[in-house]
């Protein structure tokens, strides 16, 4: 990729300069452009150029500084086109000689194309692109310098261009300075070894801040971990949360039964219970958690002030207690930590008391408002149930009837009979009444005898209808006894319903008694569980190493949008 070079373009006045003036503006022109006539070679010096700015100022005046020197009148004067004889050397020496200093200098390809481009722009001859360099500066010009090539690229587009003042070539100081193979090297040495303690010094800069930044600070944590920590014993502990199977259950509870999503609600519900300040609290009441923890033989790290506040206490214990639920199989796991074994297992222990209280409550209230409700239901329905049956009985009692339709029953069947034996006697009195001479005595008994069965008839019958008497008549008595047994009736199927709903109620509460069972029971360990020394240094390790590398890429990142 080749960079258009940058060009500073100076305005001269016509007519007016002189040699000095010309020579001063060469030297100004060369030791702002001293980097553009050779880009490749190194160990160009301020030196060089201000001993060309010299030599040109020493030496005499070639045709175009001439020019530029003289009056010139405005418009557009032609291209000025520098002649210059092959075979002729205006400082005498020898021309074949100097053509081999040029190649000597180790010019670039593209210096080369520049410098035969330049010399047709102005008109020189050359064999080849060396002598087209030695040509321009025999003529005073520096196929090199930034104003030459920027008018090189602009030349080609303004041949053209008609009624613009052209300005006057201007003289340049000679090529610098070939430097020699040896400085060469040493220029390239010199490079080398700056970059070389470039190097070592920000390895040793970066050793330093990551012995300071990362590994002394995992020192130090590791000290920590395996000299000063007081180890801790860990005591672990499984348990389920069981409800009671529930016969004849369909759908989803049936569908779901014995497993854990039925009790999951359960299980969160207690998780919850043993990570709370409740919880913390009472163990704290019961066992002492705050005062073992602030046990001066634990280090200051791990230790808890004696007069440390519910809350620090608290996230103290939230560390030391840890509780996991496992929703695909329902356990409850549980890890209590503890300075002692034993106190490790009491803790453990405590803890699985009072979930096992809290599991019994979770559902008390619901089974004792089933229950209550069903019972209140069937205490009520018998209740009045024993009412109606005092009904009736007092009904009985009071108009002297066990059995009203028995007893109407009775009353027809004797009217039954004694209507036969009226119609038998009115048969006989007929009978005596078809003689023509018919006893009297005979006929006046019959007579007698169907009077008295008439009235007899009649009174059983009053006694079925007649409404007049003291308990009413037998179709009232039975009608009230009718009612009230069919009010006793059903009195008695409501209870019966009752009854087999407090039986229902008792089995859904049964449902939703719930158990813990402990699938694993706390042990005391023989062996300290933590701290884990060589897994936390190397924790710390990483740690320090990931903010180090934050910050590094941080602070590289805002030094070059600082400097950009």
């Amino acid at each position: 990729m080749t960079t258009k070079p940058k060009a500073n373009r100076y305005r001269i006045r016509r007519g007016v300069g002189t040699v000095s003036q010309t020579g001063q503006a060469d030297a100004a022109e060369v030791a702002q452009d001293a980097d553009a006539g050779a880009p490749d070679q190194t160990g160009q010096t301020v030196q060089d150029t201000a001993q060309n700015s010299a030599n040109t100022r020493n030496r005499p005046l070639n045709p175009l500084e001439e020019m530029a020197a003289g009056p010139q009148e405005d418009g557009l004067p032609p291209t000025p086109r520098v002649r210059v004889q092959r075979g002729t050397n205006p400082t005498g020496g020898d021309e074949a000689a100097d053509i081999e200093l040029v190649r000597q200098e180790g010019l670039t390809a593209r210096q080369l194309r520049m410098a035969r481009r330049v010399a047709q722009k102005h008109g020189i001859q050359a064999e080849d692109d060396h002598e087209a360099v030695y040509r321009l500066r025999q003529a005073g010009i520096d196929p090199f310098k930034r104003a030459n090539m920027l008018e090189l690229v602009e030349g080609e587009g303004d041949r053209n261009a008609a009624n613009l003042p052209q300005p006057a070539v201007q003289p340049s100081a000679p090529a610098p300075g070939v430097m020699d193979a040896a400085a060469r090297a040493r220029s390239v040495m010199d490079i080398q070894q700056d970059i070389s303690r470039r190097r070592r010094r920000n390895l040793r800069m970066l050793l330093l801040r990551l012995a300071f930044f990362v590994v002394l600070p995992s020192i130090v944590a590791g000290y920590y971990y395996f000299n000063v920590a007081t180890p801790m014993y860990a005591t672990k502990s499984e348990f389920v949360i069981q409800q009671a199977d529930g016969a004849g259950g369909t759908g989803a509870a049936g569908l779901f039964a014995g497993t854990g999503l039925a009790s999951s609600q359960d299980s969160i519900g207690v998780q919850g219970y043993l990570t709370s300040r409740e919880a913390m609290l009472r163990l704290d009441r019961d066992v002492g958690f705050k005062e073992h923890f602030s046990d001066p033989s634990i280090d200051v790290v791990q230790r808890l002030d004696p007069d440390a506040s519910n809350e620090t206490a608290y996230k103290v214990y939230r560390k030391r207690v840890k509780i996991g639920f496992d929703p695909t199989e329902g356990i409850i796991k549980m890890e209590v930590i503890a300075a002692s074994p034993e106190v490790s297992e009491q803790y453990s222990k405590s803890l699985i008391a009072y979930a096992e209280e809290r599991v019994d409550n979770l559902t008390q209230r619901k089974r004792e408002d089933q229950m209550q409700g069903a019972l209140d239901s069937y205490e009520e329905a018998e209740a009045e149930m024993l009412a109606a049956q005092d009904r009736v009985l007092k009904l009985q009692e009071d108009v002297g009837v066990f059995d009203a339709t028995s007893d109407a029953s009775s009353l027809m069947s004797q009217i039954n009979t004694f209507e036969l034996q009226l119609q038998d006697k009115r048969l006989r009195l007929d009978q005596l009444l078809d003689n023509a001479n018919p006893n009297q005595a005979r006929v006046d008994g019959v007579r007698g005898d169907i009077a008295r069965l008439e009235a007899l008839i009649a009174e059983l019958r009053g006694k079925l209808t007649d409404t007049g008497g003291e308990n009413g008549s037998l179709a009232s008595i039975s009608g009230q006894l009718r009612i009230a047994q069919t009010n006793l009736e059903t009195r008695t199927l409501l209870m019966q319903q009752a009854l087999q709903q407090l039986e229902v109620a008792r089995i859904e509460a049964n449902k939703q008694t719930r158990y813990l069972s402990t699938n694993v029971s706390p042990v005391a360990p023989d062996q300290p569980t933590y701290p884990k020394a060589f897994e936390n240094t190397l924790l710390a390790f990483l740690i320090f190493s990931g903010i180090y590398l934050m910050l590094s890429l941080t602070a590289s990142i805002l030094r070059e949008q600082i400097s950009s």
